[in-house]
């Protein structure tokens, strides 16, 4: 049984450490990553704590800073690169990973909570998202740390968790907002309507001083936000929590564009982020139901206190977000540490059951595709949404004299990253201006990839198109030069009148 445990352990060691070094070789892809990538850098940049910044002058008002506060003192301690920016999400996936096997041991054995955090793991969004420039990862693990204190302090434990449960607030405040105190309380008031009995153990939590705590932790950033921007507040409580969720066509998002979704959508969402553990088990509940016989069922544990508590916090994403319109698959993260008990709880019972012998193929399986697509990324066999081999390109052939990287009509957020911000945005109308301009010797542009020759003939007769990716060709425009002036002063004024 020892050795048994010994290749789990390690089995957990090495998904760990193979997203660890994943997240080192893979480029940022559009858009989620390096627009958050980007607001971090700015951060670092301009030593700005209270205001995240989408680009400079406009402020990021669809996000608390936590995430963005960990990703910039993760730049400041280890440099600007992928790595230390993904660094932040895998240490709270990390922490997860442990809350998960405390609790799981707590309630049941050393076994279960094993395989409890193995399964959590190995589950495609929490792979994913171990690795990713993200704030969901962030809201996961305030609601994670609320919700495990919950029940282990109504489960007897005493001391710190008491406390934790207030900073799991804390974290969740200031990582999505008042959804992280949605996403707690709807499991705990289901689960206290079923079980009437536990209201008393409430008064183990300190409810008074807690709640100050949170609010002295919390509060102060919400107030200096908006008194250095105002209209913080209303855009962010009423819109990103309120109209977001219940028009689905909603226009009034300032940094995107809402993702229109079926009502119920959240439902199928769960099946991917919890793949492949979320099918089995779906499999096995229909074997529970139609009776089947053996440890290969599960059954729902609506008796057990504990039990009931991890299968209602497993709910409270999808029953919250059934309604909504605008939906992610992110936002199923809060429900798979406690999907992820429930699960592990049947694996590790599964002994004699025939998904035994499948239980190192279900672990291996995300880790071992998310890491073959990665390679082939890296090599440059599988290419991607990223425009960082593009503005790699530019910066090495870049002399002085050149223009900024100029894209036409849509700046990628990858490309605003990896030039640190230099990159510009340009249209038809600016181009004929900019070809006016003196002092620049060549014109760097991104022209969409499906333009034709004739297309490009019509934008310029003398561009050279030097390089090509997924989406966009790079031309080289060579221009004359009527007054030649030093490269400081042509790219100064190209990004000041620009």
């Amino acid at each position: 049984m020892s050795k048994r445990f010994d290749i789990w352990f390690l089995a957990l060691a090495a998904v760990l450490v193979s997203r660890l070094i994943g997240m080192a070789l893979f480029p940022f892809a559009d858009t989620t990553e390096p627009r958050y990538a980007e607001i971090a850098r700015l951060m670092a940049e301009t030593g700005d704590w209270i205001t995240p910044w989408f680009e400079p002058g406009v402020p990021f008002w669809g996000k608390p800073p936590l995430s963005f506060w960990a990703q910039a003192l993760a730049i400041k301690v280890f440099g600007l690169s992928e790595f230390s920016l993904r660094l932040p999400s895998w240490l709270t996936t990390l922490a997860m990973v442990w809350l998960v096997w405390r609790l799981a041991k707590q309630l049941w054995n050393v076994q279960a909570a094993l395989w409890s955090s193995l399964v959590f793991a190995t589950m495609a969004l929490t792979y994913i998202s171990a690795g990713a420039v993200m704030t969901d990862s962030f809201l996961a693990l305030g609601t994670t740390l609320t919700l495990v204190s919950f029940c282990l302090v109504m489960s007897g434990e005493d001391g710190p968790w008491r406390w934790l449960f207030f900073i799991g607030l804390v974290i969740g405040l200031l990582s999505k907002g008042p959804l992280a105190v949605v996403l707690v309380g709807i499991p705990i008031v289901l689960w206290l309507l079923l079980f009437k009995h536990e209201a008393a153990s409430l008064r183990k939590f300190p409810w008074w001083r807690g709640a100050l705590l949170t609010a002295f932790l919390a509060g102060p950033w919400y107030l200096l936000a908006e008194l250095k921007t105002p209209g913080f507040l209303d855009y962010f409580i009423v819109g990103e929590h309120i109209r977001r969720f219940l028009d689905p066509g909603w226009t009034g998002d300032l940094y995107g564009s809402a993702h229109d979704q079926p009502k119920g959508m959240i439902w199928l969402f769960w099946l991917w982020a919890s793949f492949p553990w979320g099918i089995v088990a779906l499999v096995g509940v229909i074997a529970g139901w139609l009776g089947g016989r053996g440890t290969g069922r599960i059954r729902l544990p609506l008796s057990h206190p504990g039990s009931c508590f991890l299968f209602v916090s497993a709910l409270a994403p999808m029953l919250f977000f059934t309604p909504a319109g605008n939906t992610l698959w992110t936002y199923v993260l809060p429900s798979l540490p406690f999907t992820a008990m429930l699960i592990g709880r049947w694996i590790s019972d599964m002994d004699s059951a025939r998904l035994f012998a499948m239980r190192p193929l279900l672990v291996g399986l995300v880790p071992v595709l998310l890491t073959v697509f990665v390679g082939l990324t890296t090599v440059g066999l599988k290419p991607f949404k990223t425009e960082k081999e593009l503005v790699s390109y530019y910066l090495q052939v870049r002399e002085p004299g050149d223009s900024p990287l100029l894209y036409l009509d849509d700046l990628p957020f990858s490309a605003r990253y990896y030039s640190r911000g230099t990159a510009m945005e340009i249209s038809e109308d600016d181009w004929k201006e900019l070809r006016q301009r003196d002092g620049v010797r060549r014109f760097y542009v991104a022209v969409p990839e499906d333009w034709s020759d004739r297309d490009i003939a019509v934008l310029s007769s003398s561009a050279d198109k030097v390089l090509r990716n997924r989406r966009y060709q790079l031309l080289a425009i060579e221009t004359p030069v009527r007054n030649l002036q030093s490269a400081s002063n042509a790219d100064g004024a190209l990004l000041n009148d620009s």
